[in-house]
């Protein structure tokens, strides 16, 4: 569900799931977005404010992910991974293929330059198996199983920021291409995530990598100077991080110890370190910082990072979010302690909470219907998503900027 920007998300396959999920379907038939008119949508983007059921399973859709040919090597593949990126939209397969789809302005698909966007998903052959894609606003990566990082799209400049592919230049890259210098040093990427300018890695042995531009403190380590190569954030040094986060300019790390250390811009609160008595439109903390207050004492598991906010789980299943200027420390939200939250997404202004149940609460700002709640109003409390069908659970969740994949089992 939520906005479908230059084909992020493949509208024609969508079906209802409720009947009458929301008043601005119930003039609709209940078959597929397709067919719906201008009930769901508005004005030249598609508005999807419901969940709606993408079968990943159908015919439909497999000639839609792998093109007309009816070719053997497709025999028993399935989607088992999607990720939603800032413009972007990443259908991971279970033989390890990796399909992109939506926005190609500045080469973040990394599917050439001769097309700026599309609706239908292109494969970005590389040589081993794809476990994971991070799409951002200009450029993107994409992680192996073998813990190689290729990436590809906008290269920086002199005025926003060199190096923001790990490459050791400002070039862009229209295709994956591998970054050689974590070859050369031996590491294995774990997990990856493009901000605005700059790239975070988390290696095999829980060291953070940042390359990019240097501005804010983003990259972690006191100097505002870009950094053309991925280096490590030497303050996290001692520190054996378990899983890292990164929004618009800044980044989040966990440890082993459930200890949340943030750094990067810190305008709208988003490091939940505090801001004083008044926001500061250049506030940052240019080397990683623990994030204390409420989060103090407590073991935090999951972490996750939108535009400028983030939010926390912790061990005991309690949700904490802070940024977009509504807290600037980790707030409890007490709405939800009747569950046990076990993970937690963000998109730009929004987050996604999921309870062990397999049940998804949202909160944040709707107005491109990323809450799932069949309006586009701003909610500042967690509200269950009511239009996943009773016998399914969710069992995983990718918020993009503007849309959103939740995948389901039957309970």
């Amino acid at each position: 569900w939520g906005t479908s920007k230059k084909g992020t998300i493949p509208v024609n396959l969508l079906t209802e799931v409720v009947a009458n999920a929301s008043a601005t379907a119930s003039s609709s038939p209940p078959s597929s977005a397709a067919s719906s008119g201008g009930g769901l949508f508005s004005g030249d983007e598609k508005i999807m404010d419901h969940p709606m059921k993408l079968n990943v399973g159908s015919e439909d859709f497999r000639e839609f992910l792998f093109g007309e040919k009816k070719e053997e090597e497709n025999d028993g593949v399935s989607l088992t991974r999607v990720d939603c990126g800032a413009s972007g939209t990443a259908m991971i397969t279970s033989d390890g293929r990796c399909f992109v789809m939506g926005s190609n302005k500045n080469g973040e698909l990394g599917i050439g330059t001769d097309k700026k966007e599309t609706s239908q998903p292109i494969h970005l052959p590389l040589p081993d198996p794809v476990a994971k894609a991070s799409l951002g606003p200009n450029f993107s990566a994409l992680l192996t199983t073998t813990g190689d990082l290729y990436t590809f799209g906008y290269g920086g400049s002199r005025i926003n920021g060199m190096g923001c592919l790990g490459h050791g230049n400002m070039d862009p890259h229209p295709a994956p291409a591998i970054v050689t210098s974590l070859i050369e040093d031996g590491c294995l990427a774990s997990d990856v995530h493009c901000g605005e300018y700059s790239t975070t890695v988390l290696t095999t042995e829980g060291e953070v990598l940042t390359c990019g531009a240097g501005s804010y403190g983003r990259l972690g380590n006191l100097e505002t100077i870009d950094q053309l190569y991925l280096e490590p954030i030497e303050l996290l040094g001692a520190e054996d991080v378990t899983s890292i986060a990164c929004g618009h300019a800044f980044g989040l790390a966990l440890n082993s110890s459930g200890i949340v250390h943030a750094w990067g811009r810190n305008n709208e609160g988003q490091l939940g370190t505090g801001m004083g008595l008044a926001a500061d439109m250049y506030a940052m903390e240019s080397l990683p910082r623990p994030i204390e207050g409420l989060l103090e004492g407590r073991t935090v598991v999951k972490i996750a990072a939108g535009h400028a906010h983030a939010a926390a789980v912790t061990n005991d299943g309690a949700l904490f979010t802070w940024g977009m200027n509504y807290t600037h420390e980790p707030k409890l939200e007490s709405s939800l302690l009747h569950a046990k939250i076990v993970d937690v997404a963000c998109g730009k202004n929004y987050t996604l909470a999921l309870d062990e149940e397999g049940r998804v609460y949202s909160m944040g700002k709707g107005k491109t219907g990323v809450l799932g709640l069949a309006s586009t109003k701003v909610s500042n409390v967690p509200i269950l998503v009511e239009g996943i069908p009773t016998e399914e659970r969710v069992v995983s969740m990718s918020c993009g900027w503007d849309h959103v994949a939740c995948a389901t089992e039957l309970k």
